[in-house]
């Protein structure tokens, strides 16, 4: 059966009638097969052996997906494939996780090791995929393991990686804020990048994180401005947006006394606008006592590597740039953005209404620098009606006394349009000119008047507003104009234009005493018929006749007071009685009726026709806020000048030159020699501590990386070539001994999690540190003659003995040759612990006294519950139920649920049962048996399992009555999911060294979480820990020598994974638990359960 098409289009399918999709071959094809078999070809072809197929099938889905159609039900099939060896198909597959891994979050999880392990991949594209992938997995208990691949990813060699680390850090904020700090250690770390392709990035990043820690710009904003000009566009705006808050907050303002600019240095580059000079020097004389103004060499650095960015072919640069100097250049170097921003308007129709916004609000302030560009902004026919009508306001805003002629003979032919919006904001236009500009006032006003007799209403209408508000200016001299303007009430009926003639006739009654009273009857007539603004001009006039005509006007006043009174709109009920209060005197009337003349014919100041773009520049220019003229959101306002400069010399760092000339210099240093010549290494080194830029740890292969992101950079970013990869073990062998000579921080290895476990090993490899010392103290000695002596000292390192490596060894990025993972680790066979065996061990002198009952589970007593169904919800049937620790009889990977249903009715309860449980791919159920009856007020006890495959999703399912269906579902807390495991000391040590040494195929640091605590007072002793640890996770303990030490071990139970869990006591309070786990999820989650119960 053919689907509907309802149903097509909803699922994206490849039956959808409007473009089908044909397969691999005809019979194959999508047209072909029925809803229920779609997309079977695709499945099949990624199921194949071949990448051919794979390849193929990808293409066709990312083409799929490209297309607007929906893909997600191919998740598994596409999951499948994302260990792959085949680097095209991986790649396609990330591009489809990422799209995906947010709605799919349950099953992107369950991959969550594959990504680890493309986190280490030779490919830095797969690298780069891989983080995103994973910080699309919008769920907060992989947080630690985003946080740790963001370190990770922070000090790769690959700049494109570093820019996706910067790329990740506001999505993992946005999950968690919590990691704020441990964020901005990373943003602090990217901001010291030299390379291009990073900058804008992690300027981002600081930008969504922590916008006010200004002072980690200082020490990179000189390279910052250096950078810019070849950063990439998207970069350019946002570096941009941000110096010029910084700007703002750390230089004088350069306009407080702009006739003294002391920078003859300077003049010769910015010499365009001479006027200026010359009106600036005419100005000194009267400000030559004030203090000179010196603009800072870093404002000055930043005007001058921003302004050949006007040239670029982005408008958003050219935009951001002229924000920039709009709110930070001195006023007489502004002009040079007004060509810019005129080549701009030759743009698709988005951006001119973009960049017209901007030069209304420019063109208030700073008229002068758009007046040689006023024929730029003439309209044309095409235009759309936005982009006439922002026009108009520059070309309002550029009128002045020499040019008003022109203008208003444009705006004559503008008037003529068919465009009733254009032509009614001409109107406005010419109104505004003649309240600028005096000498063409009566002009404007007798052009206006003319086009009171046009055939439009809307003209007519809109031409009576902008009369009446020009009248109020001169009233005495234009009576005639009010007369002929009253008789247009017959005729005009926009309910703005016949209020604005009452409001007129009112007002100036005086100057026309026969023709208002006439009025006032005409509209007493219509008054119910009009609109409330209308009615509100009415009553007006009706009171200002009474004031200065009473005879003629008061019968009819008092009519229209009548009709106000009982008007459905209570705004005009309430002006026609308070009206009446004040006009016409009674006996009750206050002293306010005698000041009643003075109160509605008193002098109105005439209105002042401004700008709509006058306010708007305390929004900063090009941003979303100023377009809107409403503060949007993750808005930064602009700060304000400071009085008094900051300390300059916070931006003074001791950094190399970066000119293009020094880094061609390189580059011609690198072509003469070796690739990794370790001539390079002096240059390179002091770069780095010279720098701002060096971090809290240091990098072990900072030499390496600083070659690696300069050939990167020159190349293009390309992904790493056949060269590269030969010389991988060469540089593996160099970092070794690298690592291990004296002096290098250790935390490094404290944050990998590598831990040193036997005396003889350390032994070996402090001896192994000291001749790599003197190996390597040779080899910079040798590298400071000349570099054929360096290469020699580099073929001595690469042939040193292996006793150089005995230490404990770091493994790094570098170290990667083959990223398959190791073979599992044989559990011992006496795992799971019985009672009898308990009892047989306690004689031991190994075991702890305390075994016995921590291996055991908790008594019922003890055993949290958790309610299934509330009786409420379950009409007088509630059901309990918790987690008995048993093993459950049949299958050993099942989680035993005991169940305590009571019922609390006053009938019997048939045919207790579960039915249609609704489990995710993996997860299984073994029913309780069917329970017949139930009298009432008993309670029955059974058992059923279930089985998790390792995850705390929630098992759903109903309970079924005779009657009723009830919806419940169990979700297991992480301690639940496994069961202990019984091994001696060494065995513990054993398995802890394996997971935390995982060999090459997986990530170093990925198997081991650790948390510092602090335990309570209650919760210091031996018995209340063990209590609390066992309480919260089925695990058994382990004996340990150390008396501040605590061990436990447990396995998964559907993936029988090791989860070893230690916990060290230190000084007073203080203590560390560390969990060594191969899911990285279950052991995040445990430490968060076990931290809890311990804070209890």
């Amino acid at each position: 059966m053919a689907a509907s098409p309802a149903y097509g289009e909803d699922k994206g399918g490849s039956s959808s009638l409007g473009e089908p999709e044909y397969g691999h071959d005809p019979a194959s094809g999508g047209i072909f097969s029925s809803d229920y078999k779609r997309h079977d070809d695709l499945k099949e072809m990624l199921d194949s052996n071949k990448d051919s197929l794979k390849l193929e099938a990808m293409k066709r889905i990312v083409a799929m997906i490209a297309r607007g159609k929906n893909a997600s039900d191919l998740f598994p099939a596409v999951v499948k494939n994302v260990a792959c060896k085949n680097i095209e198909v991986k790649k396609l597959v990330y591009v489809y996780l990422v799209r995906y891994a947010e709605e799919q979050q349950d099953l992107a999880l369950l991959s969550i090791s594959t990504f680890q392990r493309g986190l280490k991949d030779p490919n830095q594209l797969i690298r780069a995929s891989a983080l995103r992938v994973l910080s699309s997995i919008r769920v907060p208990i992989i947080v630690p393991i985003m946080m740790l691949a963001i370190k990770e990813a922070a000090s790769d060699m690959s700049p494109y990686v570093r820019k996706t680390a910067a790329h990740a850090i506001p999505k993992l904020y946005s999950l968690d804020s919590d990691q704020k700090d441990q964020l901005i250690e990373v943003i602090e770390k990217l901001l010291a990048d030299k390379t291009t392709l990073v900058a804008g990035s992690v300027v981002m990043a600081f930008e969504e994180v922590c916008p006010e820690r200004i002072d980690l710009i200082h020490k990179n904003y000189r390279k910052l401005c250096n950078l810019l000009i070849d950063v990439e566009e998207w970069g350019q705006v946002v570096i941009i947006n941000m110096l010029t808050r910084y700007a703002r907050t750390q230089f004088l303002s350069p306009n407080q006394n702009e006739s003294l600019l002391e920078e003859s240095t300077e003049k010769a580059f910015y010499g365009s606008e001479e006027e200026d000079a010359k009106d600036a020097k005419a100005e000194a004389a009267p400000l030559a006592k004030r203090k000179p103004y010196v603009m800072d060499p870093d404002h000055r650095l930043l005007l001058r590597n921003t302004k050949p960015l006007l040239q670029s072919r982005n408008a958003a640069v050219v935009m951001a740039v002229a924000q920039l100097y709009f709110h930070l250049a001195p006023k007489a170097e502004v002009g040079v953005i007004a060509k810019a921003l005129v080549r701009l308007l030759r743009s698709h129709s988005e951006v001119q209404y973009v960049v017209l916004q901007n030069v209304a609000t420019m063109s208030i302030k700073r008229r002068g620098m758009f007046e040689p560009y006023l024929k730029s902004f003439y309209i044309r026919s095409t235009d759309p009606t936005q982009i006439k009508i922002l026009k108009l306001e520059v070309l309002t805003n550029l009128a002045n006394e020499t040019n008003i002629s022109t203008i208003l003979r444009e705006f004559q032919t503008y008037i003529r349009s068919m465009d009733k919006d254009f032509v009614a904001a001409t109107i406005q236009a010419i109104g505004r000119c003649a309240t600028n500009i005096g000498k063409v006032r009566d002009t404007c006003l007798n052009g206006l008047v003319q086009l009171l007799s046009n055939r439009d209403e809307l003209v007519v209408a809109e031409s009576v507003v902008v009369i009446k508000k020009l009248l109020q200016m001169q009233p005495a001299q234009h009576s005639e104009i009010i007369k002929h303007m009253a008789k247009l009430t017959d005729n005009i009926q926009v309910p703005m234009a016949r209020a604005s003639i009452l409001w007129l006739i009112g007002e100036y009654c005086e100057h026309v005493p026969k023709i208002a009273p006439d009025v006032l009857r005409k509209m007493a007539k219509s008054f119910t018929n009009e609109e409330d603004i209308v009615k509100l001009q009415v009553i007006n006039l009706a009171a200002k006749l009474y004031l200065t005509n009473s005879k003629q006007s008061k019968l009819l006043t008092q009519y229209v007071l009548n009709l106000a009174k009982y008007d459905q709109n209570y705004d005009i009920r309430d002006r026609a009685r308070f009206i009446r209060q004040l006009i016409v005197p009674t006996e009750k009337s206050g002293a306010l009726n005698k000041y009643a003349k003075k109160l509605f014919l008193a002098q109105k100041p005439a209105p002042i026709l401004e700008s709509s773009f006058k306010d708007r520049d305390h929004f900063q220019l090009g941003s979303l806020s100023h377009l809107l003229n409403a503060k949007a959101v993750g808005y930064q306002e602009l700060p304000d000048w400071p009085d008094e400069a900051p300390d300059p010399s916070v931006r003074n760092v001791e950094v190399p030159e970066w000119t293009k000339c020094t880094s061609r210099e390189k580059r011609k240093e690198k072509v003469e020699k070796p690739f990794y010549s370790d001539s390079e290494e002096p240059e390179s080194v002091s770069e780095e501590s010279g720098s701002s830029s060096s971090s809290s740890s240091s990098s072990s292969s900072s030499e390496e990386e600083e070659e690696e992101e300069d050939e990167e950079e020159g190349s293009g970013e390309q992904s790493e070539d056949k060269e590269e990869e030969e010389e991988r073990p060469k540089r593996k062998e160099k970092e070794g001994s690298r690592k291990a000579a004296p002096g290098s921080p250790s935390e490094e290895e404290e944050e990998d999690g590598v831990k040193k476990t036997k005396k003889k090993k350390a032994s070996q490899g402090r001896k192994g540190r000291t001749e790599t010392s003197s190996e390597e103290a040779s080899a910079s000695e040798s590298s400071s003659s000349d570099s054929e002596s360096g290469s020699e000292a580099e073929a001595k390192r690469r042939k040193a003995p292996p006793s150089s490596r005995a230490g404990p060894k770091e493994i790094s990025l570098l170290d990667l040759d083959d990223f398959t993972p190791p073979p599992p680790q044989p559990i011992p066979s006496s795992s799971i612990v019985s009672t009898s065996l308990v009892t047989d061990l306690e004689g031991l002198t190994l075991t702890d006294t305390s075994l016995a009952p921590a291996l055991l589970s908790p008594g019922l007593g003890a055993m949290r519950t958790y309610e299934l169904l509330h009786r409420m919800a379950g009409e007088g049937l509630s059901v309990e139920y918790c987690f008995s620790r048993r093993p459950f009889p049949g299958d050993p990977h099942m989680v035993a649920v005991q169940i305590h249903i009571s019922n609390n009715t006053d009938a019997e309860v048939k045919n207790l049962r579960v039915s249609e449980p609704k489990l995710l791919s993996g997860m299984r159920i073994q029913e309780f048996p069917e329970i017949e009856h139930l009298a009432p007020g008993d309670t029955a006890s059974v058992v059923m399992g279930i089985d998790f495959c390792d995850s705390t999703q929630a098992a759903n399912f109903q309970l079924c009555t005779h009657t009723r269906h009830f919806y419940v579902s169990i979700q297991p807390p992480v301690g639940e999911l496994m069961a202990p495991v019984f091994m001696s000391e060494n065995e513990f040590k054993k398995e802890q060294e394996h997971l935390a040494w995982p060999g090459e195929g997986k990530l170093t640091g990925m198997s081991e979480i650790t948390e510092k605590l602090t335990l309570p007072e209650k919760c210091r002793s031996d018995h209340a820990i063990v209590q609390q640890v066992t309480l919260a996770a089925n695990v058994g303990r382990v004996p340990c020598g150390a008396a501040n030490e605590y061990r436990f071990a447990a396995k998964t139970m559907t993936s029988g994974s090791l989860v070893l869990i230690t916990l060290e006591r230190r000084e007073g309070a203080a203590a560390q638990l560390t969990v060594n786990s191969e899911k990285m999820v279950i052991g995040t989650m445990l430490v968060k359960d076990i931290v809890q119960a311990l804070a209890q």
